[in-house]
């Protein structure tokens, strides 16, 4: 009896990490059905707010599982992602709401140099090298491209 017993629960863990398996297959491959990048290269705190409007706006309109949305941040708009930014708060939420947030290494290299101090991101923004040509690759992808 207790053989029979065991040898149920043993198949049991086995077809659920089958399952979880499967399930963890089929999410690598997906793709949503829109793809926007929002570039922001200002320091102004109304196009801050603008571009993180649009994301939200765009979450609501086609659902937040149906649209993949990547914030670029370089030159002056760097100063969106930082953590002196006017909209700390509204990138966290954002972040957490699954938009991707990415700042401009060189911008940050050439603050580093005039200031010799380094900019400290919000957390979970993400870095690339060059900002431009993450939207350019992401155009690539097939991103359609916003400018607030």
């Amino acid at each position: 009896m207790l053989a029979s017993v065991l040898a149920l629960g043993l198949a049991l863990v086995v077809s659920m990490v089958s399952f979880a398996k499967e399930v963890e297959d089929a999410s690598d491959g997906f793709e949503p059905d829109h793809k926007v990048v929002i570039q922001v290269s200002t320091a102004d705190p109304k196009v801050h707010a603008l571009a993180l409007s649009n994301a939200v706006n765009l979450q609501k309109h086609y659902g937040i599982d149906n649209i993949a949305i990547e914030i670029v941040a370089y030159g002056p708009g760097l100063s969106m992602v930082t953590k002196q930014s006017t909209v700390l708060e509204r990138v966290t939420s954002l972040i957490f709401e699954d938009v991707t947030v990415t700042a401009c290494g060189n911008t940050m290299d050439t603050i580093a140099r005039n200031t010799g101090k380094q900019p400290e991101l919000i957390e979970g923004v993400g870095k690339v090298q060059t900002g431009l040509a993450r939207i350019i690759e992401l155009q690539e992808q097939g991103y359609s491209y916003v400018r607030p």
